[in-house]
Order: C-alpha cells, then structure tokens, then sequence
C-alpha cells in the first residue's frame, strides 16, 4: 500500500468497516485469510474458535513512531496492512460462529412467529429495547422457546450482549444506594436505564466505538473509561460484558478514587474481561456473586457477577 492509501485505510478502519466491505475492498488479502483460516473452519472446535476470536479482535495502535508523523515509509503500511488482515479474520470467524450457533449457513436467521412473539414479551418493551426481565414469566415461557439458539446471535448485531432481571437490578441498586456511581463502557445505556429507574443517579459513559450498530442515547456520555473516571471520581464503576483482553481494566485498578468494581460478564475468558489483571492486582479483594449471577438471562450465557472491593489501607 501507498503512504496515502495507508493513511486512508487506517482512518476507514476505525469507522468499523463491516466484513463484505472489507473483503471487497481487498479481495487479495482476504484470499489469504480465509485459506488460513480453512482448516480451522473444518475442525469446528469451540474452544479453537473462542481463542483465535480473542487474538483476532485485539486492537493495535500505531505506535509513537507513527504518531509522530512517521507514516511515509514500508513500516506503517505494513501496520495497516496486518490490521486489515486482523479485522477480516474476526469478522469472518464471528460469521462462522454465528453459523453454527443457529445451524444457518445462508440467508436471514429469524424466529418463526410464536418464538418471536415469546421473545418478544419476555425481554423488549418494543422493537429492541430492552426491559427488566420478570424471572418468574422468563421461567415459565422461555421453556417454550425452541428456537433458543438464535437469540444472542440475533440481537449481539445491536450490541446487546445479556439480558438484566428485574431482581439483578433491586439487587445492584441495593449495591449502588448512597455512592457515586459510574458505568463505563455502556453501549446504548441500558443497564444505567434501568438502575436509574431504580433510584440511582448514575453517570453513563462509553467511547462510542460500536456507533455503526448502536444508538447511543444523549445520557450515554462520549468518554473512554479512564477518562470518564478521571472526571468524575466514582465511589463504584460497573462495567456490563467488558470486551476481552481490554486495556481499560487494569487502569481502573489504579484509580484511587474507585472503591467497588462491578463486573457483569462471561465464565469464558475468551468473550470477556481482562482476566490476567484481574488476577494480578493486589489492591483489590474480588469474588464472584453466585447469588446475583443467576439474575442474568439467558442462562444459556453462563454469565456472572463479580465484585472488586478495595482493600484496607
């Protein structure tokens, strides 16, 4: 690539592309992604998929080389280039998975008209807005949803990742009473919705890099977590399905002013959280809720709750 494509793509880039424009646009470079990837498309193994997932969607920045202005040589091109090739190689493994979590290989995935109204009744106020969840109908009715397997594939194309029980929210207000409060990394500010509904006059914030298939509303407030942090000093941070292997975890950790960490996300390492700091902070003492992990449908999500709290000085 050319210094001047170089620098177009990596502005393009960061618009978040989807994965037929990308391919398009480079049809060379996906030709050699997909026949690296073919092999593993064969073994279709779970835990082989989730792992080359998680390397696929790091996202690299150009280093300070490159940001001071650098990028007229074969180094920055080759950056690029490396990144297009990543993105083309998330985006298609997402695209696998999605086929076979719903046994869909070609055309539109949607629910037949029971299971979609079921669906419908249970989770959404409308459309796609979410509502708290009533855990005693969700028992009673999701049984009768055989379509089961299409839902998160279905709806994680908007950004919504679980779904929150009206007693998961009584339960972190009762968490939240009396503190500041901060949830970063929000998307379109549902779970901030819901516990301000609740009560709690929590800010909102996220750095709205998911823009092309979320709505963010007006309360979301356009901040990277840390900055968000910096700014307005919470007593408590939740952060719902952090994104794995994120770089904002760790500086939460150092933030002196945070003395409970939420998290709401996955037992598998490879969808969620930044798990090796997790595990190497020491200002911390954190567990996970079992009580409050079972407040978050579907249970199919094997989704958890855990709590990051200061330790004593």
């Amino acid at each position: 690539m050319a210094q001047q494509s170089a620098e177009q793509t990596w502005a393009w880039l960061q618009q978040n592309p989807g994965f037929s424009e990308l391919a398009a646009a480079f049809p060379v470079l996906w030709a050699g992604v997909r026949d690296e990837l073919a092999q593993t498309f064969a073994r279709r193994d779970p835990a082989e998929l989730k792992r080359l997932l998680a390397k696929a969607a790091q996202r690299a920045q150009p280093d300070a080389r490159f940001l001071a202005g650098e990028r007229d040589g074969r180094a920055f091109a080759l950056f690029v280039e490396q990144q297009v090739r990543l993105r083309l190689a998330e985006l298609a493994l997402r695209q696998y998975a999605f086929s076979l979590a719903t046994g869909v290989k070609s055309g539109k995935v949607r629910f037949n008209l029971w299971n979609g109204l079921l669906a419908q009744r249970l989770l959404f106020a409308h459309d796609l807005v979410r509502k708290p969840v009533s855990l005693r109908w969700f028992r009673r009715l999701w049984p009768l949803i055989w379509q089961k397997q299409y839902l998160m594939p279905l709806v994680e194309k908007r950004g919504i990742w679980c779904f929150y029980s009206r007693e998961l929210i009584s339960a972190l207000a009762e968490l939240l009473q009396g503190r500041s409060a901060l949830e970063i990394a929000a998307g379109d500010g549902t779970l901030s919705r819901f516990l301000r509904e609740a009560g709690i006059p929590l800010r909102t914030s996220d750095d709205y890099s998911w823009e092309k298939v979320v709505s963010y509303p007006p309360e979301v407030e356009r901040l990277g977590a840390i900055e968000a942090i910096q700014r307005y000093q919470p007593e408590v941070v939740i952060c719902s399905w952090p994104p794995a292997g994120n770089g904002f975890e760790r500086q939460i950790f150092r933030q002196r002013c945070v003395q409970t960490y939420i998290v709401i996300g996955s037992h598998s390492r490879f969808i969620t959280g930044n798990w090796a700091d997790y595990e190497t902070q020491t200002a911390f003492d954190w567990a996970e809720v079992p009580a409050l992990s079972q407040l978050i449908v579907p249970p199919e999500l094997q989704a958890g709750v855990w709590v990051f709290t200061r330790k004593a000085q």
